[in-house]
């Protein structure tokens, strides 16, 4: 069996924040309609995808950084979950975007 199973998929998509990993989701929808409707606009679509996911993991360092201001006494292990976590919306972005260079390259026209 496979490391990576259907648990841990939902798994992440949840900690990497719902909202941001559905509209990242329907960016990777887009991609693969435009590899087949309107195939100049896969890599805009994936470069869309990179850059919200890069807003994504702004946004959840913010919110880590302003709860550590308001608490205290904060664990290590706490901090760097929480650095763990607001990057998962930036590696769904890159592997959207790598997607969309794949389908970019296989449909660039030979000479």
């Amino acid at each position: 069996m496979t490391a990576i199973n259907f648990l841990s998929i939902v798994t992440w998509f949840v900690e990497g924040g719902p909202i941001g990993s559905t509209i990242l989701t329907i960016i990777l929808i887009l991609v693969l309609l435009a590899a087949w409707k309107a195939p100049g606009k896969v890599k805009e679509l994936g470069l869309l995808a990179l850059a919200f996911g890069l807003f994504s993991q702004m946004l959840g360092i913010y919110q880590m950084i302003s709860y550590l201001q308001n608490v205290s006494d904060v664990s290590p292990s706490i901090t760097y979950g929480g650095s763990k976590v607001s990057m998962i919306p930036t590696m769904y972005g890159l592997i959207i975007y790598m997607i969309s260079l794949i389908i970019r390259v296989i449909q660039k026209p030979r000479i």
